[in-house]
C-alpha cells in the first residue's frame, strides 16, 4: 500500500485515518493539537511536523473544522502538493471549494472535494458516503483510497464545488428530520403517548432509515452526546444560506431553523449538546 498523508484528527477524521491504517497504508498525520497524532502514531501513523509534510505525500487527505481553518492549513502546506493531488472531506462553502481547487491548480497539484456522509464509527468501519467532484483524472487516481474509506462514492461531476453543494443540502435535509422529531415527539408526549413507542413507530413505517433510526432514539431518550456539535449544525445551516442566495431562492423553512438553532446555542446546556438537542427547543418551549 502506499503513504498517505492525513490533516485533521477530530471525530472524523480520526475514524477515516485509521480506516486507511488498517487498510494498510502508511499514514503521516498532522493535527494542530499533538493529543490526537500521538493516539495515530501510537497505533502505527507518522508524525507530520507540518502541514507540507502531509501534503508532500502522493495522495492527502484533510478533514478540517471550517472554510477558515481549511483556508489557513491548506494554504500554509500546498507548496508541498505539487504534482499530488490533495482530497478534501470537510463540509465547506461552495465559494471556498472553488477557491481551494484554483489554489491547488496554480501549485500544479490536484484537487479532489469528497465530503462525506456518516458518523465517526461509521468512517473507522469504512462505511462512508463519499461525495466526489473534481476533474475525473483526479478522482479515477483516488478512487481506490476512497472505496477503502467508504461503501460508495458518488461521483458528481467535474467541477469540485458540485461536491460542497450537494453535502450542505443533505446536511440541509437532516437538520429539517431533527426539527421535525422534536416537534412530533414534544406533540405525543404532551398527550401521554411515550416518545421511544412513537420513534420506533415511526422507524418500523413509513420512515426508516439511519437518520430516524439514529437521532429519533437519542432525541427520545434525550441523549444529546456531541458526536456533531451544535456549533457545526449551525455551520451548515449558515452554508444552506448561502447556496440558496447564489441560486437566487428564499427557502420558506430557512428562517424558523436559523431561530430554533440560535436559540440553542443561547442556552448554557443545549449549545454543548449534539446537533439533535435542537429537539429540546420544541420540548421546553425555549421561543
Amino acid at each position: 500500500m502506499s503513504t498517505v498523508g492525513f490533516l485533521g484528527l477530530g471525530s472524523m477524521g480520526m475514524g477515516m485515518a485509521r480506516r486507511l491504517l488498517d487498510s494498510g497504508h502508511d499514514v503521516v498525520a498532522w493535527n494542530r493539537s499533538t493529543g490526537p497524532v500521538n493516539e495515530l502514531v501510537a497505533a502505527g501513523a507518522t508524525r507530520a511536523n507540518s502541514p507540507a509534510d502531509a501534503l508532500g505525500q502522493a495522495v492527502s487527505f484533510s478533514m478540517l473544522a471550517n472554510d477558515q481553518a481549511v483556508e489557513e492549513v491548506l494554504g500554509e502546506g500546498v507548496r508541498a502538493a505539487s504534482g499530488r493531488i490533495h482530497v478534501n472531506s470537510a463540509s465547506i462553502s461552495a465559494a471556498a471549494t472553488e477557491r481551494l481547487a484554483t489554489l491547488f491548480q496554480d501549485h500544479d497539484a490536484g484537487y479532489v472535494s469528497a465530503p462525506v456522509l456518516g458518523r465517526p464509527a461509521v468512517a473507522a468501519a469504512g462505511q462512508l458516503n463519499i461525495l466526489a467532484a473534481g476533474p475525473n483524472d483526479f478522482v479515477e487516481a483516488v478512487a481506490p483510497h476512497l472505496e477503502q474509506l467508504g461503501k460508495k462514492v458518488w461521483r458528481l461531476g467535474e467541477r469540485a464545488s458540485m461536491a460542497s453543494v450537494v453535502k450542505i443540502a443533505v446536511n440541509y435535509n437532516i437538520i429539517h428530520a431533527l426539527q421535525a422529531l422534536g416537534e412530533s415527539i414534544t406533540m405525543v408526549e404532551r398527550h401521554g403517548v411515550e416518545a421511544d413507542l412513537f420513534v420506533d413507530l415511526l422507524t418500523s413505517s413509513l420512515f426508516g432509515g439511519v437518520v430516524y433510526e439514529t437521532y429519533g432514539t437519542a432525541i427520545a431518550a434525550q441523549d444529546y452526546a456531541p458526536a456533531f456539535k451544535m456549533s457545526l449544525g449551525y455551520k451548515d445551516l449558515v452554508l444552506a444560506r448561502e447556496i440558496a442566495d447564489a441560486g437566487q431562492m428564499k427557502p420558506a423553512t430557512m428562517p424558523a431553523l436559523f431561530a430554533v438553532f440560535e436559540r440553542a446555542l443561547q442556552h448554557p446546556e443545549l449549545a454543548a449538546c449534539d446537533w439533535s438537542g435542537i429537539a429540546e427547543v420544541s420540548r421546553q418551549d425555549l421561543l
